[in-house]
């Protein structure tokens, strides 16, 4: 596609495609999130439509807006878009009633602020095609124009949260949060998205994964986006939203792993210190560190059993689905087998407790010396 082509396919004439709209049932559905987009909602719905056009495909666009002041749902209608109003405010909320309303097969959602190409629906819909049930776009293979990404969230911020999102949830995406994405509607219709703000983006891909659904990603490129006023994302406060609904839904990583770790480095200053004093470069370690080893081994195991309390609680609210693995164990983890336990600890604890007592009276409760 030379310049002159694709400039002709980005900035189409106004076009409305009332005759797209006649089956109860499409094929794409394009939904865009507005609030107080009207510089440039009219120049994406054109975009949009002319895209579906191109394809050769059923379609609509849906607007979902969140309560604009500016004109926004005028512009939507004018343009051949479908409005629907959606009193809830936010990101999620408004994606969520768009996807609802949506007659398609496929739903592709991208923001409405001009700063994704429309134009790459058909990579969307042959993902789709091929089997897929959620696909990705990914703006640092398809490329991020000069000044369309703001240098944090480029470097940092979405690298970062990528990576989490790859290590939590093992998720073949490498852009967790690009704004362009399109699944089948029935199979995202199934992870029950509650998300109202920014972080739906990362709850539509960690539930996904969860779900085993067919996850992949397509090149997509991002340009500045076409408003004089600033974007509706806040860098650290939307930032730490996703960081926690990652680690919410993790709790593996959020209380196993570090409990573990605890434990064991609380084990081996235990060992390292039960027969008396260290020195390492002329700092003495003595009983005191003992303590805080074993302090250590108490609060890593409160936090391996906290992980496995909250599975069971996610999984039976159905935050999380259902895991083979995790419910073998309670074939042998009764409560039974806990009160059994729980008894033996007690015993132990009481044996040992009343050993140390006798020892003690030996020295007339004095001072403890080790032998």
């Amino acid at each position: 596609m030379n310049f002159a082509t694709k400039q002709a396919f980005e900035t189409p004439a106004p076009l409305t495609a009332p005759e797209l709209l006649d089956s109860e049932t499409l094929d794409v559905t394009i939904v865009m999130p507005c609030l107080n987009e009207a510089e440039t909602l009219g120049t994406c719905v054109r975009k949009a439509l002319h895209s579906i056009r191109e394809l050769g495909v059923a379609g609509e666009v849906i607007v979902a807006d969140n309560g604009s002041t500016d004109g926004s749902q005028a512009i939507a209608e004018s343009e051949g878009a479908r409005l629907i109003h959606v009193p809830v405010r936010g990101y999620g909320a408004a994606l969520q009633a768009g996807i609802k309303a949506a007659r398609g097969r496929y739903v592709l959602m991208a923001d409405a602020d001009d700063s994704y190409h429309f134009s790459h629906l058909p990579r969307f819909v042959e993902a789709l095609d091929k089997g897929a049930d959620l696909v990705m776009g990914n703006r640092f293979k398809g490329g991020i124009e000069p000044g369309a990404m703001p240098f944090l969230h480029r470097y940092l911020g979405n690298p970062v949260l990528s990576s989490l999102g790859r290590l939590f949830f093992r998720v073949p995406v490498g852009d967790f949060h690009c704004g362009i994405r399109a699944f089948r509607k029935t199979a995202i219709e199934g992870l029950n998205l509650n998300s109202p703000g920014m972080e739906f983006a990362s709850e539509m891909v960690v539930k996904a994964s969860l779900a085993h659904l067919n996850i992949t990603e397509v090149p997509t490129t991002l340009s500045p986006d076409g408003r004089s006023r600033a974007p509706h994302l806040r860098t650290w406060r939307d930032g730490w939203r996703h960081l926690r609904f990652l680690l919410l839904y993790s709790p593996r990583w959020l209380f196993l792993y570090p409990g573990m770790l605890l434990m064991l480095l609380g084990a081996a200053g235990s060992v390292w210190l039960i027969t008396g004093q260290r020195t390492v470069a002329g700092v003495n370690f003595d009983v005191d560190t003992l303590v805080y080893a074993l302090g250590a081994i108490l609060i890593g195991f409160h936090a391996c059993a906290f992980a496995i309390s909250a599975k069971v609680f996610a999984i039976s609210q159905r935050l999380l689905p259902e895991d083979p693995k995790f419910e073998r164990w309670f074939k042998y983890i009764t409560l039974e087998t806990g009160v059994a336990v729980g008894a033996v600890l007690i015993v132990l604890g009481l044996g040992f407790g009343i050993h140390d007592v006798v020892l003690w009276s030996r020295t007339g409760f004095g001072e403890l010396v080790a032998s």
